[in-house]
C-alpha cells in the first residue's frame, strides 16, 4: 500500500491525515493546536506540523505529502531565511486603511481586472502597504515574502535556500500580486503596495507538479489554499458551491472561468486543479452561534433545538451577525445588531433562530453575487464546524433555495492535500477518484421573507466604539 498525507494547517490548529494512495482510505491522523490570535510566529506553525505529525503516528511509509493552509497571511523573510516579524493572518484588519488607498490609487476596476481582487484588509498587498508604512524597519530587511503554506512546504525541503519557495495558483491568487488568469505575478502591484519589487517570491508550480523532497526522501506536492484544498477534497465539480462554516464563512464555487468583479464581493481565486474557484468570504459565520450560545446559556445542541423550535423568520426578528466587523460587506469597524424585537420575539427560540438565518442570508447573499457573475450554482455541500448544527443545516435549504448536502464530518481541506499529494505520486493528468464521502441531503421550501426582512436592516449597524 502506497501511503500519501496532508496537511490542514489551518488558523486554529494543524491537521495531518495519512491516507491510502490509491483508494483514499484513511489510515491514521493526528492534530495539533495553534495559538491564539492574529499575528503568529510561524515558528509556532511549524511546531503545531511536528506534534500533529507526531499524533498521527509518524510518517513512516508515507511516499508523499502536501500542504494546505489558511490563505492571505503575510510571512516576510530576511535575506538568511530567518522570519522578519510575526506573520500577519488573514483576519488582522488592521491594514483596512491601506486597502482603501490601494483602491483609490488605482481603482477598483482595474485592481479587479488585474488580479480578480479587490483590496480588502484581508490580502496579503495591504499587509505589505501596512508594513512599509507603519514597520519600515521590517519592510527593510525584507527579502523574500511568502504565505503559510509555502513556508512550511519550504521548512519540509529542508534546505534553507530562499530559491526554493514555491507555491501554488491558488494560494498566489490570494495575495493582490497575482493573475490567476495569465498565471503570473504582477511585479507593478507588489511594487505598488509595497515600495518595491526586488523580493523574492515563490515560483508558482502547476496542479500535480512536484514541489521537490524533503531531506528523507518524501515527494512534496504544490500544497493550495484551504478553500481550494478543500473543494479538492470534497471533489466538487461545476454547479457545486461549498460552503464552510468555521472562524469565517466560505462560499467557493468550481468554475471554468474566471471571475473579475470590481465590487469586491467576489475574489477571483484559482482552484487547485487548474479552474478558477470564485470565492465569498465572510468574516462571522461559526462564531455567531458560539456568541448566540454564550447569550442563552446554552450549549450548541440546545441552541439547535431552540432555533428549530421557532417559526421561520422569528416573527420578525433579525440579526445582522457583524460582530467582529465584516469583510463581505467590506466593513471591518461595524459592529453586530438585533432589530425587530417584540414582546412576541423576545424569546430564546427567536434568537436562536434569528442567529442561524443572519449566518445564513448573509452568505445567501454570496449566492446571489456568483449567479450575477455568470458562475453554475447548482446545490451547496456544507461543511465545516457549524454545519454539525442541525438547525443550520435544515434552514439552509430554506434560505439558499437550493438542495444542501452535509458530507459526513471530515477534514476536508487535509484530504484535498491527501489527495495532491497522491495525484504528484502518480504523475498522472488529473487527480485519482476517490469515493465520495457519505451524505445528508435537506431540502425545503424556499423562505423568500427571511431574506426580505435581513435585506431590510443589514445596513443598520453602528460603528465599534473607539
Amino acid at each position: 500500500m502506497s501511503l500519501v498525507a496532508g496537511v490542514d494547517s489551518s488558523t486554529q490548529s494543524c491537521t495531518v491525515v495519512i491516507r491510502d494512495a490509491a483508494t483514499g482510505a484513511l489510515v491514521r491522523s493526528g492534530s495539533a493546536k495553534h495559538p491564539d490570535g492574529t499575528e503568529v510566529d510561524p515558528a509556532a506553525w511549524w511546531d503545531a506540523l511536528q506534534a500533529a505529525v507526531a499524533d498521527a503516528g509518524g510518517l513512516d511509509g508515507v511516499e508523499a505529502l502536501a500542504v494546505s493552509g489558511q490563505q492571505h497571511g503575510m510571512v516576510c523573510l530576511d535575506a538568511a531565511g530567518e522570519v522578519v516579524r510575526p506573520a500577519l493572518l488573514w483576519n488582522d484588519t488592521r491594514s483596512a486603511g491601506a486597502a482603501a488607498d490601494l483602491v483609490a490609487e488605482l481603482g477598483a476596476k482595474e485592481w479587479a481586472e488585474a488580479t480578480g481582487l479587490v483590496p480588502v484588509a484581508s490580502f496579503t498587498a495591504t499587509k505589505l502597504r501596512w508594513l512599509a508604512e507603519h514597520e519600515p524597519e521590517h519592510a527593510a530587511a525584507t527579502a523574500a515574502v511568502c504565505l503559510p503554506h509555502d513556508w512550511l512546504t519550504w521548512k519540509l525541503r529542508g534546505t534553507g535556500s530562499l530559491a526554493d519557495l514555491v507555491t501554488d495558483r491558488s494560494d498566489a491568487s490570494g495575495t493582490g500580486y497575482f493573475s490567476g488568469v495569465t498565471g503570473e505575478y504582477r511585479l507593478d502591484l507588489l511594487e505598488r503596495a509595497f515600495g518595491r519589487s526586488d523580493v523574492r517570491l515563490p515560483r508558482v508550480l502547476g496542479p500535480g507538479e512536484a514541489a521537490g523532497r524533503t531531506p528523507d526522501g518524501v515527494l512534496l506536492g504544490p500544497g493550495a489554499g484551504d478553500n481550494a484544498g478543500a473543494a479538492l477534497g470534497l471533489g466538487a465539480g461545476p454547479g457545486d458551491v461549498v460552503v464552510s462554516l468555521g472562524t469565517s464563512g466560505v462560499v467557493s464555487a468550481v468554475s471554468a472561468t474566471p471571475t473579475a468583479d470590481e465590487t469586491g464581493i467576489i475574489a477571483g481565486f484559482a482552484s487547485a486543479t487548474g479552474d478558477h474557484l470564485p470565492i465569498v468570504v465572510t468574516l462571522n459565520a461559526a462564531r455567531v452561534l458560539d456568541a448566540a450560545a454564550r447569550l442563552l446559556g446554552v450549549d450548541h445542541a440546545e441552541l439547535s433545538r431552540l432555533a428549530l423550535s421557532a417559526p421561520a423568520g422569528a416573527d420578525g426578528l433579525a440579526l445582522v451577525p457583524y460582530l467582529e466587523g465584516e469583510r463581505t460587506p467590506n466593513r471591518p469597524d461595524s459592529t453586530g445588531a438585533l432589530h425587530g424585537l417584540t414582546l412576541t420575539s423576545s424569546t430564546p427560540a427567536h434568537l436562536a433562530r434569528a442567529a442561524v438565518e443572519g449566518l445564513l442570508c448573509g452568505l445567501a447573499d454570496a449566492f446571489d453575487a456568483l449567479v450575477a457573475a455568470g458562475v453554475p450554482v447548482r446545490r451547496a455541500l456544507l461543511v465545516g464546524g457549524a454545519a454539525r448544527s442541525d438547525a443550520v443545516a435544515r434552514i439552509a435549504p430554506a434560505v439558499f433555495g437550493r438542495p444542501v448536502l452535509r458530507p459526513t464530518p471530515g477534514e476536508y481541506v487535509a484530504d484535498g492535500a491527501a489527495r495532491q499529494a497522491a495525484w504528484v505520486l502518480s504523475g498522472a493528468e488529473a487527480p485519482p477518484e476517490w469515493a465520495a464521502a457519505d451524505t445528508e441531503v435537506f431540502e425545503a421550501e424556499p423562505t423568500p421573507r427571511v431574506r426580505e426582512r435581513y435585506a431590510q436592516v443589514r445596513d443598520l449597524t453602528a460603528p465599534r466604539l473607539p
